[in-house]
């Protein structure tokens, strides 16, 4: 990068992490030593249960180990994920479950 093109992409850099400092600050700056209302926390309950399959479902169904293509593999551990983690309501005991069927589907279609 010569000339222009090292300074945009500093004027970007710079921004973005003053937009990030900035959004971090208004919780936890400004009102981090103050009780938030109940309708807030509650809310604040769900923001893993939003995320994560939010994160998951393109590794799912657009695996890049496969190109992109969904395949059986994925689709029955993440099926026994669900089905562990429904049952057992146990985190840790659902993402072994998931990660063995992964393997052992795997292994079983060579």
């Amino acid at each position: 990068m010569t000339g222009p093109d090292t300074f945009i992409t500093w004027v970007t850099i710079v921004a973005l992490g003053i937009g990030t400092f900035l959004i971090r600050f208004s919780f936890l700056g400004i009102i981090g030593n103050r009780q938030l209302p109940e309708w807030v926390l509650r809310h604040l309950r769900y923001t893993a249960v939003a995320v994560l399959p939010g994160l998951i479902a393109p590794m799912v169904l657009w695996p890049a180990a496969t190109g992109g293509q969904p395949d059986a593999a994925r689709l029955a551990a993440t099926a026994v994920t669900l089905g562990v983690g429904i049952l057992s309501r146990n985190v840790l005991l659902a993402i072994l479950s998931g990660l063995a069927a992964l393997y052992l589907v795997l292994f079983g279609l060579g």
